[in-house]
């Protein structure tokens, strides 16, 4: 199974390799939501001083006006992105009051759909196309599905490395092809593997009751407010979190099989009707309800744990700008809020997920198959629920297409020592130890589950009392302290202030600038080749 693996290894560790290897970047997009001091979610707009939410491209929302989204630019080391976290949250933080950042994935109290308030962008046809989405998946999903808060780990390799990686595999391709192909191999390992990330990193394995809003669930009671699973690892993605529920009915999911598969399956849902979602309606009362009655909105809709991208220019689409320049990095957004560290993750994880990405790269990622993407589906959700439960089995597609059931230690243990060779290269690359400890700090998670984040929120939880909200809130506050008493050195305080200004003056540009009504705007932008 790792014929390719060790081959490309030698390959690798007989060039000059190492300085390629080490010019990757990391990015990272962190989501909080905004609490009020007697822990509901804020209804306080976002925070002028942070500049404007359209258009700042360090702090903006996402679903809704209290769900502050964080993003650093691509940084050259795991070193440099948490760093890069650290001072945008510290910056965020000295514009807060009585707020705090909540510090799990799993919101706070929700007192119903209404107390959710949508994200807003300001007047022009882009802002008010990035609320009727917002309000769109809102009616489709529910507004609470929305609040959940997570990290994505954004990566990619080098002009340098790929040119170099190519001709050591004697590849004759078009460049931005072979380069879009490799990607694509990424993504589909990354989903074949994709359930070690929540067993390894989860840390959502319970819920505040009032998140469900009285249905009826198979969780078990953890106290008087607080649902659980003895043995969870990330509830956000289990059965109770944001789900795609529709593409199944309509037989459309996406296909990794290749950049152009993946393209035109994100096309066609964007382009095929719904009756479910025909029954809401386009307008009501002239207001709009939603983008459109197809089955994704926009492929931004799409939920995956993994997903190619290319950055988009102007009024794109994401589909487009992939179709038009290739796969730039991939996005992994499997990834819990770590509510033990105050930058949500920590640089263990980090160096972890790096080794992670290198190894799906160099190992074989033939097409999915049917029944392999319904065991990727499945595995998935038992590790959700059930990731720490001893002796539990998964399923394993072999490169000749056999499934068989395999014990989720074995697996794990398995893939982590076979990461213990690309963790050396990083090492070696990066003149330091962090990517190989990494791999074994995990290694020890696998064979003690306890170690684990959810395992430990649980023990958390239990010893002092507490169900979920009142931990999450004592989490919270913890890291409230530490910005608040965390310096933030003047010229970044002055470099964010004028990045907050300056995306005020772009917000204005645009909305002056605009020329026709939001009909002939949303016609425009699907009608975009």
């Amino acid at each position: 199974m790792y014929q390719t693996l060790q081959q490309r290894l030698s390959l690798l560790a007989d060039s000059d390799f190492d300085e390629a290897l080490s010019s990757s970047k990391i990015g990272l997009e962190k989501e909080s939501l905004r609490v009020s001091p007697e822990g509901g979610i804020s209804q306080a707009p976002y925070p002028a001083a942070w500049g404007s939410a359209l258009t700042n491209p360090q702090i903006t929302t996402d679903f809704s006006e209290a769900l502050a989204e964080l993003i650093t630019p691509p940084c050259d080391s795991v070193t440099e992105v948490v760093q890069s976290l650290d001072d945008i949250q510290n910056f965020v933080y000295r514009h807060l009051h009585d707020e705090i950042l909540w510090a799990t994935s799993m919101p706070c109290v929700v007192a119903g759909e209404t107390d959710i308030p949508l994200a807003k962008y300001g007047s022009s046809n882009a802002a008010q196309m990035k609320t009727v989405y917002r309000r769109g998946l809102g009616l489709r999903y529910g507004r609470a599905m929305q609040v959940i808060a997570g990290v994505h780990f954004n990566y990619s390799f080098s002009e340098k490395f790929w040119r170099h990686y190519q001709q050591l595999l004697n590849n004759q391709d078009d460049y931005q092809s072979f380069v879009s192909d490799q990607y694509m191999g990424v993504v589909r390992n990354l989903l074949r593997y994709g359930w070690l990330v929540p067993y390894l990193f989860g840390a959502s394995p319970s819920v505040c009751k009032s998140f469900l809003n009285g249905k009826e669930t198979l969780l078990k009671d953890f106290n008087s407010n607080t649902y659980y699973e003895p043995y969870a690892t990330s509830l956000r993605l289990g059965d109770i979190g944001y789900q795609n529920n529709k593409e199944d009915i309509a037989g459309i999911k996406a296909c990794y099989d290749s950049l152009e598969a993946y393209v035109e399956s994100m096309q066609c849902a964007i382009s095929t009707p719904c009756p479910v979602y025909e029954e809401i309606g386009l307008k009501v009362n002239g207001e709009y309800q939603q983008l459109n009655t197809n089955i994704l909105q926009i492929e931004n809709e799409y939920y995956s744990t993994v997903r190619p991208k290319q950055i988009v220019q102007g009024n794109e689409k994401p589909s487009t700008a992939l179709k038009k320049r290739g796969v730039a990095y991939v996005e992994l957004r499997s990834l819990d809020v770590n509510a033990f560290d105050p930058h949500g993750i920590n640089s263990d994880q980090l160096y972890f997920l790096e080794v992670f990405m290198l190894f799906c790269l160099l190992q074989e990622s033939p097409a999915l198959t049917r029944s392999e993407i319904a065991a990727i589906d499945e595995n998935l959700l038992l590790v959700a629920h059930q990731g720490r439960k001893p002796s539990l089995e998964l399923q394993r597609t072999d490169l000749k297409g056999h499934t068989e059931k395999i014990s989720l230690q074995d697996w794990a243990n398995e893939l982590c020592h076979k990461m213990q060779a690309p963790a050396n290269m990083l090492d070696r690359a990066n003149y330091c130890e962090n990517y190989f400890s990494s791999v074994k700090s995990q290694i020890a998670s696998v064979f003690d589950p306890n170690l684990t984040p959810s395992a430990r929120m649980l023990a958390d939880m239990a010893e002092h009392k507490q169900g979920f909200f009142h931990f999450a809130q004592r989490m919270s506050k913890h890291h409230c302290h530490y910005y608040k008493n965390h310096p933030l050195a003047e010229e970044k305080i002055r470099f964010f202030e004028k990045l907050a200004r300056e995306s005020v003056e772009k917000q204005q540009q645009i909305e002056k600038e605009d020329t026709m009504d939001f009909d002939e705007y949303l016609q425009h932008y699907f009608e975009e080749a």
